[in-house]
């Protein structure tokens, strides 16, 4: 019998991805919900393909258009994640990938919960700005968890047959982007068109951008404290600049597992389908000439101080985390439109969060998806209105 599956973000690279392990194993399973926020002539042909019956197109201009151009009527499109709510009734599915980008994706997260089995999130924003919310939705409907980001899914992968307790430290890496190696001095001369380019990884620009500035390794650490409920004194960061292991973990008998795999995507979103049924991925033979000069190093905070924000992060999920998101998103976008320099960047995330006004909110915990939502509209505005 066919497994039922969901792709919410199907047209993005994490997304097709995803696709593509279910294209060469149609016979197991069957896709029921893909989402995208724009690009609706790639959802129609993924649908076409894979006789998918609903579609969520979450840009209202594309969704009427969409409307206006669906020949086929045994496909249901909807508008809004909450709808989400009337394409299932029962907890029939079996596996759910979350790629939607953004804290837009923290909803469905939530309303993903009473439907499926196994619930696969890659985004960061939810797992930082609302995990509170979502670890409460899946113990109440019985979800099991799956961590995507390869640095995550590698710890989930070594915590395997071990206590949270048994953990000495956990050290993730970090590539360091595309200016590891680039004089500090000459940060404030640094393009867009360079900072998009990754070493290693073909990702989206912001989250390129975030990798350049070492931001991405600030919320992954986030993640790590809240997924797998650990003080933040317990993770390090290491850089790495080959993208080549992805996690190390010290135990307190004395022993370090480390995990490696290629900087291939397919690999954590491959496990975490097949799970204990693991499937054969195609990839590159060991690689013995980067295993033996794996270059692990400590991060030069005088050159990427936004690993400093970790060290004042209160211990708790708190609202604080949507002010960081939030403020970190505004930048990049005025990087991205060339309207700040690469060191202007930097110095703003750190500067901003740091006003009095945004760190009250340390000490408020979230209590439901309004009040996330509205702190970041609220913050989204005060940014417009800064003199940055």
């Amino acid at each position: 019998m066919k497994k039922d599956v969901a792709i919410l973000g199907s047209t993005g690279s994490i997304g097709e991805n995803t696709i593509k392990i279910f294209r060469k194993d149609k016979k197991n399973f069957n896709i029921v919900l893909l989402s995208t926020n724009r690009n609706i002539s790639k959802i129609f042909k993924q649908a076409k393909e894979f006789k998918v019956k609903n579609l969520i197109i979450n840009d209202y201009k594309k969704f009427s258009e969409a409307i206006i151009k669906n020949k086929n009527k045994g496909i249901n499109i909807y508008n809004n994640f909450k709808d989400i709510d009337k394409i299932f009734k029962k907890k029939s599915i079996y596996y759910s990938m979350l790629a939607v980008s953004g804290l837009i994706g923290l909803e469905p997260a939530l309303l993903l919960c009473k439907y499926t089995k196994n619930l696969a999130i890659v985004n960061k924003e939810p797992l930082i700005c609302g995990w509170n919310l979502i670890k409460k939705n899946l113990i109440k409907y019985n979800t099991n968890f799956l961590p995507i980001d390869s640095e995550h899914y590698s710890i989930l992968t070594l915590l395997k047959s071990h206590n949270i307790n048994d953990i000495e430290k956990i050290y993730i890496t970090a590539s360091g982007g595309p200016f590891i190696n680039y004089p500090k001095k000459n940060f404030n001369k640094i393009k867009p068109k360079k900072a998009l380019k990754h070493p290693n990884w073909k990702m989206g620009k912001k989250i390129s951008i975030d990798s350049a500035t070492l931001m991405n390794k600030v919320f992954e650490v986030i993640e790590a404290k809240n997924i797998f409920n650990i003080s933040y004194d317990t993770i390090s960061i290491l850089t790495h600049p080959d993208s080549y292991l992805h996690a190390l973990i010290k135990f307190k008998s004395g022993i370090i597992k480390v995990l490696i795999h290629e900087p291939d995507m397919k690999i954590p979103i491959s496990n975490s389908i097949y799970q204990s049924d693991l499937k054969k991925i195609n990839t590159s033979p060991l690689n013995l000439k980067l295993i033996n000069n794996l270059n692990l190093k400590k991060v030069d905070t005088l050159k990427f101080p936004t690993i400093k924000l970790l060290k004042n992060l209160p211990k708790y999920n708190s609202l604080y985390e949507t002010v960081l998101i939030t403020v970190n998103d505004f930048l990049v976008y005025k990087f991205l439109r060339n309207e700040i320099n690469f060191q202007e960047l930097i110095d703003l995330i750190i500067k901003i969060v740091n006003r009095k006004e945004f760190l009250k909110y340390k000490k408020i915990k979230p209590k439901n998806l309004d009040q996330i939502y509205k702190l970041k509209e609220y913050v989204s505005f005060k940014m417009k209105h800064l003199s940055v």
